[in-house]
């Protein structure tokens, strides 16, 4: 079957693999009233969510985006088990942050701080529960926060994962810092310029890198198992989960979402554990060829799966968001689907690499890929 019958065929195939299907979460109906906040669908897992906020300053290079900025200022967002069920639920962000976003976006026609009251699951600062716990580093499509991964954090951190979100200061629309600095997007007015997105992604591992570093020193307690370590990320916050493993052997495997990818894996290949999960633009032998590139060069595990009724924002919380936002959702699938398989295919990949639980998820929506014959179902 070639690329252009896999596309063809692609919303009637259904998938080959046979494992049962997870218990749903408690997914409330996303509002269909612009304006009108939405409510992020319940985790998973049996366990309580914290959530807390880093600020760490790298004080070994200057901004990626701000010369004049002597250190690399970040803004990281921790989300993990705790035993506190009651509590101040987190913000999704503030009121400034979700001005700045909707108007980046030039969203209209609702209040600016819709976004901000979005309710979430977590309790914030709630004291972390558990030891030896696995991470998984979380990165951020471009201009997008952090905050719009928060529905997949939360689901990780129910079932037992440390998760660590960093926004990539000058990426995105808003970043808040102590006393209420807000940082823009600076690179926003150079993602036309050659190599933007070789740049971008070099700089992120390098924020990970630092990142990791912080955490061991921050994480006193032994709750954070640093030989389980895996990153995922949407669109190019992806690209930059695989730049991060080539740069740094700490992260044992990755989760690219449907970013095209910069970082060229060495000749000799990259042994350790990936994931492509994309969007119909990502198929194989499509018009973004990066995939198949790095494909040849992924000598260790390795899948690529396509959501043929999905979109770019599938994998993030927009379609949840979607309506209280009175935009149109991304995609075909329903939100509660798009959350179901997102988390579900995250939380079996990490089971099986960080915690040796193979397991292999069955959705009809979801098409595996077999990049050497350029087909998919």
């Amino acid at each position: 079957m070639n690329r252009l019958v896999c596309a063809a065929v692609a919303l009637l195939a259904v998938s080959a693999c046979s494992a049962p299907i997870p218990p749903r979460s408690a997914t409330p109906k996303p509002s269909t009233t612009p304006g009108v906040a939405a409510t992020l669908p319940a985790p998973t897992g049996t366990r309580p969510v914290g959530t807390t906020t880093l600020y760490l300053k790298d004080t070994s290079r200057p901004d990626t985006w701000e010369p004049s900025v002597k250190a690399r200022e970040l803004r990281v967002v921790l989300w993990y088990p705790t035993a506190t069920r009651d509590g101040r639920r987190a913000a999704y962000m503030t009121a400034k942050e979700s001005e700045l976003a909707l108007k980046g976006a030039r969203v209209t026609g609702v209040a600016y701080d819709v976004l901000s009251r979005t309710r979430t699951n977590a309790v914030q600062d709630a004291k972390p529960a558990g030891k030896n716990l696995p991470l998984v580093v979380l990165s951020n499509g471009f201009t997008k926060p952090i905050n719009m991964l928060t529905s997949l954090a939360e689901d990780l951190a129910s079932q037992g994962y440390v998760v660590a979100g960093i926004d990539h200061t000058y990426e995105s629309y808003a970043t808040t810092f102590p006393g209420g600095r807000v940082a823009t997007c600076t690179a926003c007015d150079m993602d036309t310029d050659p190599g933007f997105g070789t740049r971008t992604v070099l700089s992120r591992a390098a924020d990970v890198s630092f990142v990791l570093d912080r955490l061991a020193a921050w994480d006193r307690t032994g709750l954070i198992d640093g030989s389980r370590i895996a990153m995922a990320g949407q669109s190019i916050g992806g690209a930059s989960a695989l730049a991060a493993m080539v740069k740094d052997k700490r992260v044992k495997a990755g989760i690219d979402m449907d970013g095209t990818t910069y970082a060229r894996i060495p000749k000799g290949g990259l042994a350790r554990p990936f994931l492509f999960m994309g969007s119909p633009t990502h198929v194989p032998g499509g018009r973004d060829i990066s995939w198949d590139r790095d494909w040849k060069l992924l000598t260790g595990w390795k899948r690529w799966v396509v959501l043929p009724s999905g979109d770019h924002q599938s994998f993030t919380d927009l379609p949840m968001l979607a309506g209280s936002l009175g935009i149109a959702p991304p995609g075909t699938l329903t939100a509660a689907k798009s959350v179901e398989i997102t988390r579900t295919y995250v939380r079996a990949f990490l089971d099986e690499h960080l915690r040796g639980r193979p397991q292999t998820p069955a959705f009809p929506e979801v098409l595996p890929c077999v990049p050497e014959k350029q087909t998919c179902g």
